[in-house]
């Protein structure tokens, strides 16, 4: 399989990539997700943020072709559509990468960079798989991406947390995806393997891909985000531009806005004129 040409830069009078307008989601009596927007554009960056039971997951899903929206439009450039399942969002070219990656640890880099599409050579009984293209390809597209790793032989399982990802989203680059969705790529790494990642997120972008990054923290989303959406039990809790919006207004959201202020005036200490050690009224000791 020969390498598809990233989409160019959007034209700012264009659709978008995609585009959830009101989209909700039901699992009998329980919302999962509440008249939820997002638009993801090409060469654009769209953070999802909110905490455990948010809806990110549920939102993932939708976006992945694996839940249908129960209401609401789902647009992917433009055309309403419903996805029929994760190989149909593929073929749209969207590209979903979880937490987990779905790596085969023992496995060498450029096997699990070609896993499930891997290229032949030959024909009838004589076929085999081209490993001298798909070592090549693998190795060419990780640098293209700016990802030197030392061999591509070695097993996936011994790269770290964050080449792995890396890894993900050299690979989703080269199959094609014009959207590509990053669910916490940042959550189980530290500060110098988070910065990696994110350096590579921005690769994509300026790629001309439109990423949608599922995270919950702020200081992730800020530095490489065009567009916020903050989700709270499933419903939108805001919606926000980079240029409309400060860190410590994102934070501030994120964190729970009055309701964290609600909670630091319910904690705070009151007085206690009998607690054991306080100085008389008169403040003479007798």
């Amino acid at each position: 399989m020969t390498a598809i040409q990233a989409p160019a830069p959007r034209d700012a009078a264009g659709p978008a990539l995609v585009e959830l307008d009101g989209v909700s989601k039901y699992y009998g009596n329980i919302k999962a997700l509440e008249d939820v927007s997002l638009e993801v554009h090409a060469g654009e960056i769209s953070c999802v943020l909110g905490d455990n039971g948010a809806g990110k997951s549920t939102l993932i899903k939708i976006i992945a072709g694996l839940h249908r929206h129960d209401a609401g439009t789902f647009l992917i450039e433009g055309e309403e559509t419903t996805l029929a399942n994760p190989r149909d969002a593929l073929d749209r070219g969207i590209a979903t990468v979880y937490q987990d990656l779905a790596v085969v640890p023992l496995m060498p880099v450029w096997r699990n960079f070609f896993l499930g599409s891997e290229p032949t050579k030959g024909s009838g009984p004589f076929k085999r798989l081209d490993v001298r293209r798909m070592r090549g390809t693998t190795r060419a597209e990780l640098l293209r991406m700016g990802i030197d790793l030392r061999d591509v032989d070695q097993p996936i399982g011994t790269l770290s947390g964050g080449e792995r990802q890396c890894v993900a989203i050299a690979r989703a680059v080269y199959f094609g995806a014009k959207v590509l969705v990053l669910d916490e790529p940042t959550a189980a790494l530290g500060v110098k393997q988070s910065g990696v990642v994110l350096k590579y997120v921005a690769a994509a972008r300026d790629a001309g891909l439109g990423v949608v990054l599922i995270t919950h923290n702020p200081h992730h989303a800020y530095l490489v985000g065009d567009r916020f959406v903050l989700l709270k039990r499933g419903a939108m809790a805001g919606s926000h531009t980079k240029d409309g919006v400060t860190l410590d207004e994102l934070t501030r959201q994120m964190a729970g806005g009055s309701e964290l202020d609600q909670l630091s005036h319910e904690l705070e200490r009151a007085p206690s004129p009998g607690r054991p050690g306080d100085r008389p009224a008169g403040g003479d000791t007798p």
